[in-house]
């Protein structure tokens, strides 16, 4: 049977029907959705069969598995069960991603399983390492003392990954870049060159798209001017040779059907920092280099945009956000308000914090083609 799987923000789960969500014309209301405590929100839906396998990670390594069938079942109005009644998570962990996979195992050949830790280091593993995994879990990944799990995702070779570090550098390289590692009991392998009080905030899988710097460059800057002349508004240019062994990239003519190529291809990396800043800009900006280095500029950092990212994820056009503070304060708003800006800009305030409040945690909230309840 179809299901849809909802997570929540504070640490809830549920499966529910799909055929409980009917199917609606366009402009209609929606229909009410989780009725959830006023802290929280769904921060993750997925659909699945009752039978797809489901990878729950813990921020100390661990992973533990479920099929969706086990998941407990609601209604959409329904909250759910929290996750610490449900998996032998161990006190003061909390499960900081899931991951439903390929109904058929015969496919999880096809797949890598990469994954970050605050400190910088990296290890991909094939999927199938994780056919069987027991009830009490199973160690995904040795951790050294104080290091978490900041990042895991499925990925090909043919896939890039990106770091990004809290004193706003970024790292993209290949993912066959980091070799196959045949054990789970392995810290694996440095990913990003981090400065002294820095650390990894978050791990992206992007997609490789084939284009010289040259052409990068040119479709960034008449991609920017489009923008420009469609709202009116003064656009930041876009840094070039700003950081470690890079260099401007020179002009490319580009044709209107390979325009229209890298625009279909392009994804957009949100950055947010703990005062509350934030940018969309093009992944096209990250240019790709050896795994190890220090690094990009992802945010520029400094003044009132203060001196620490707090989020950096890719994110859609129809996506909202969800920040909170550490004083619990809570903010849900549309990416597309989001300025597309230079990769070195500071953007514009999506969260106006409260003086000794930072922002401490941004969540994407996907377009579920969800509830329009008002208010």
């Amino acid at each position: 049977e179809d299901m849809v799987v909802t997570v929540t923000h504070g640490g809830y789960v549920k499966r529910v029907a799909l055929n409980a969500y009917r199917t609606q014309h366009r402009g209609g209301k929606g229909r009410s959705g989780v009725a959830m405590k006023e802290d929280d929100a769904v921060v993750g839906v997925f659909s699945a069969s009752t039978h797809t396998p489901v990878l729950f990670f813990a921020t100390n390594g661990k992973a533990y598995k479920l099929k969706t069938w086990r998941l407990p079942l609601g209604n959409p109005q329904s909250r759910g069960k929290a996750f610490v009644n449900l998996l032998p998570i161990e006190p003061g962990d909390s499960i900081m991603n899931v991951l439903p996979l390929p109904e058929d195992e015969a496919e999880w050949g096809n797949y890598d399983i990469m994954f970050a830790t605050k400190s910088g280091d990296v290890r991909r593993n094939k999927l199938s390492d994780f056919a069987t995994v027991n009830r009490a879990g199973k160690i995904a990944m040795k951790l050294e003392d104080g290091d978490h799990m900041v990042g895991v995702a499925l990925c090909t070779a043919e896939d890039d990954v990106m770091l990004t570090t809290a004193l706003g550098r970024a790292i993209r390289f290949k993912a066959d870049d980091v070799r196959v590692f045949k054990g789970r009991d392995s810290t694996g392998v440095r990913g990003v060159r981090l400065q002294k009080d820095d650390e990894v905030i978050s791990m992206a899988v992007l997609g490789r798209v084939d284009a010289t710097p040259d052409e990068r460059a040119a479709y960034v800057k008449h991609a920017s001017a489009m923008r420009r002349a469609a709202d009116g508004a003064e656009d930041e240019p876009v840094a070039a040779g700003d950081d470690e062994g890079e260099e401007a990239a020179g002009e490319a003519i580009l044709s209107t059907e390979r325009i229209a190529q890298l625009g279909a291809a392009e994804q957009f990396i949100l950055t947010v920092t703990e005062t509350g800043f934030g940018k969309r800009s093009s992944a096209y900006e990250y240019r790709r280099t050896g795994r190890g280095g220090q690094g990009l500029t992802a945010h520029g950092l400094g003044g009132r945009a203060g001196t620490r990212l707090a989020a950096s994820f890719p994110v859609e056009d129809s996506d909202e956000l969800l920040l909170v503070t550490s004083g619990g304060q809570m903010i849900r708003t549309p990416v597309g308000q989001v300025r597309i800006v230079g990769r070195s800009s500071q953007g514009v305030t999506i969260f106006r914090t409260a003086d000794g409040e930072k922002v401490v945690s941004v969540e994407r909230l996907p377009d579920s083609g969800g509830d329009e309840d008002e208010g």
